[in-house]
């Protein structure tokens, strides 16, 4: 689908042109507008574009399931950070999670499907916003029902603004990859800390260095379009259980991160493989040892 949508972006015309460090808190970014809320606006866009991705399916308020975090204004709208938590009064297990920026050139931001070790989910990534848009999270539990929350960020200008390293350099470090294992992370008014491990819970961060070259993009020495060039498809293994297995499109900020909160299954090592749109192939096993980076 992501594949889909992407091309009918191009054949719009809107890509006819086309020839890692730490995340960002949520709640830092909202700090400075910390009264304003950003709930989903009516559109006209999403209801051609929710038939595209679901059909006919019914969509349901997912507000008691999970919530979503993302700035109602966005400080750089080619990094914008999105983080899903699952509420913990839920039982329910979220199978898959399809992450929508409503006007983007290809709005299906990335399908994300977990493995039964990721227990209440509580993800976090960044992603690109073209223009003043809706953000929407569609989960998908394991009794088949979709559930959506979402938000309002006013961002322009994120999947064509210009890349943060000279080319030549990004294409050089493509594919290398980090991990950091945490233990359950507290979160505070003023600061996350790691605290002590609780009921088996504990986080990870994956980044991988890629330019995630959107096709809207020019190249600031010769002026002319850089092809489209990104990460499409991610698995991560804890163990032998995949606990995540990601179909990303353009709308992932260059060097994606993701974040997450996962249950301890005895492994001792997380595996992740990638590959990008140029047929590169690129993986790393990582043992884990809470609070250091590999």
């Amino acid at each position: 689908m992501i594949r889909k949508l992407y091309a009918a972006a191009l054949a719009l015309g809107l890509g006819l042109a086309v020839a890692a460090g730490p995340m960002v808190g949520i709640d830092r970014v909202n700090a400075a507008e910390p009264d304003i809320k950003n709930p989903l606006n009516n559109g006209e866009t999403w209801a051609e574009l929710k038939y595209d991705v679901f059909g006919d399916t019914p969509i349901l308020d997912g507000s008691a399931l999970f919530d979503m975090d993302a700035p109602y204004r966005a400080h750089d709208a080619a990094v914008v950070p999105v983080r899903l938590i699952q509420s913990g009064a839920s039982t329910a297990r979220i199978a898959k999670l399809t992450l929508i920026v409503d006007e983007n050139p290809a709005p299906v931001v990335a399908e994300f499907e977990f493995g039964p070790s990721m227990g209440t989910i509580d993800l976090e990534t960044r992603v690109r916003v073209n223009q003043y848009s809706n953000i929407r999270a569609i989960a998908e539990t394991a009794d088949g029902k979709l559930w959506m929350v979402g938000r309002y960020v006013k961002g322009a200008g994120g999947c064509s603004a210009p890349a943060l390293k000279d080319m030549a350099s990004a294409l050089d470090s493509a594919g290398k990859m980090r991990m950091k294992v945490f233990d359950v992370v507290a979160e505070t008014a003023s600061a996350t800390t790691v605290a002590p491990k609780i009921d088996g819970r504990r986080q990870a961060q994956i980044m991988i260095r890629h330019p995630n070259y959107s096709g809207l993009q020019r190249n600031q020495v010769t002026q002319l379009f850089i092809p489209a060039f990104f990460v499409n498809e991610m698995s991560v293994f804890l163990g032998d259980e995949q606990l995540i297995h990601m179909s990303g499109g353009i709308s992932i900020s260059e060097d994606p991160t993701f974040r997450f909160s996962y249950d301890d299954n005895g492994a001792t090592s997380f595996a992740v493989e990638a590959t990008d749109t140029d047929g590169g192939e690129f993986g790393k096993t990582f043992p884990i040892k809470p609070g250091s980076a590999s």
